[in-house]
């Protein structure tokens, strides 16, 4: 890369940090022929004395973030076809290039967290949208779920073999709720965790977070092997059937975009592992449509009775925006009872019998968990009517704060 423009780039970046780092950035908005934009925890702010971006600049900071991948993907993205061209040529020839960069050094010392960077085309020309990656792993019981839901997912991720899913749009928490998950797992059980996603996270650490009598750290009882798609697979697909010979317990598939990997994820869970992943559904029985979808309409019988014997939960999660920060909302349908098992057998697009399971106990529906963080304050009538899956539900079953009977 040419040192003026890379200069020019790094400068662009610094400038980024400098006016809002302080902030907590958690994603840069860069457009050609626009002012560059960063989501912070006030909201959405303006880098305004960068003034507007001209495109050649767009694409010297795209060049500069790209050179900034890990080191340790450096012989296998050499080794990868996607990765032997430049990503100007990646750009133009697929429209779009993702890839993850290490972190960027701040005005107080310190280093930013990972991002993962992708690099677009749009009518404006070239833009990049960087998401900021936290190295710090939330503790399982600080998400915001309840103790007995916390309890369920961990008794669940003990199991021999199973399927379990985290799903949300966009920004849910989803991967911050599976790597408390893994985490937990690691270093409370003798598990092999199996990773394959686009881009990596999170990293986990080998050890326990204390030191022995010795002052020496403590290896944790199960550890990691982590996979990016595009540096260490050439894909989804075939970095989950590279980990079926790698004696994992537990496998997590950053994300399921086909049919195949899908169906591979299944019968990962049916022949002896534990498979967790995500869907971009909200909710359990849009969830369940969305793997149904995958599949023709004459397979959908056996597929429901495979997924009645091999389901262990859906997590369906989503992040209201509140003054005081964003809150945890979320639906819960564990597979521990014959009525969830029938509700899933039985599943033929109609959500009656599922949604009737879902209120069983031990299940967390969606609106009724919305309706408690309303009653404890925890979000505006607003954020509630806005986030409610179900549009229709009287306002008669509002139990409101201060009004109860």
């Amino acid at each position: 890369m040419d040192p003026k423009a890379q200069a020019q780039a790094h400068y662009v970046m610094s400038e980024i940090f400098a006016v809002a780092g302080a902030n907590k950035i958690s994603d840069i908005q860069i457009r050609s022929g626009n002012w560059i934009y960063c989501h912070t925890k006030r909201g959405l702010e303006i880098i305004r004395r960068l003034g507007e971006i001209p495109s050649e600049v767009v694409m010297n900071v795209i060049e500069y973030l790209y050179s900034r991948q890990e080191a340790d993907s450096v012989g296998a993205a050499a080794s990868k076809l996607q990765n032997l061209k430049d990503v100007k040529a990646r750009l133009f020839d697929d429209k779009v290039a993702d890839f993850s960069a290490e972190g960027f050094p701040l005005p107080d010392g310190t280093i930013s967290g990972r991002m993962r960077v992708q690099a677009h085309l749009s009518t404006s020309g070239p833009g990049i949208t960087c998401r900021i990656l936290s190295d710090d792993i939330a503790d399982l019981n600080t998400l915001g779920l309840s103790p007995d839901t916390t309890r369920a997912v961990c008794e669940f991720m003990k199991r021999r073999q199973g399927f379990g899913l985290v799903t949300g749009q966009t920004g849910s928490g989803k991967s911050t709720t599976l790597a408390a998950i893994l985490d937990w797992l690691r270093m409370n059980h003798p598990r092999h965790i199996v990773t394959v996603e686009d881009p990596i996270e999170y990293r986990y650490s080998r050890f326990l977070p204390h030191v022995d009598e010795t002052g020496q750290q403590v290896p944790s009882p199960g550890f990691c092997t982590q996979q990016e798609v595009g540096k260490h697979v050439s894909s989804y697909k075939q970095g989950l059937k590279d980990a079926l010979r790698k004696a994992p317990h537990v496998i997590l598939i950053g994300e399921i975009r086909d049919r195949e990997t899908m169906e591979i994820a299944i019968e990962a869970a049916q022949t002896g592992h534990v498979v967790i992943s995500t869907l971009h559904t909200n909710g359990a029985v849009k969830t369940l449509s969305r793997i149904l979808e995958f599949f023709p309409q004459e397979q959908h019988r056996s597929l429901l009775g495979r997924l009645a014997e091999i389901l262990m939960f859906i997590l369906s999660q989503g992040l209201i925006p509140t003054e005081n920060g964003r809150v945890l909302n979320y639906e819960f349908l564990q597979n521990n009872s014959s009525a969830v098992r029938s509700g899933i057998a039985s599943y033929d697009g109609a959500a009656k019998s599922l949604e009737d399971a879902i209120r069983h106990s031990g299940n967390i529906e969606w609106d009724a968990n919305l309706r408690n963080l309303l009653n404890m304050g925890k979000i505006s009538h607003t954020a509630y009517t806005m986030n409610r899956m179900n549009e229709e539900e009287s306002e008669e079953l509002l139990f409101v704060r201060g009004k109860a009977s």
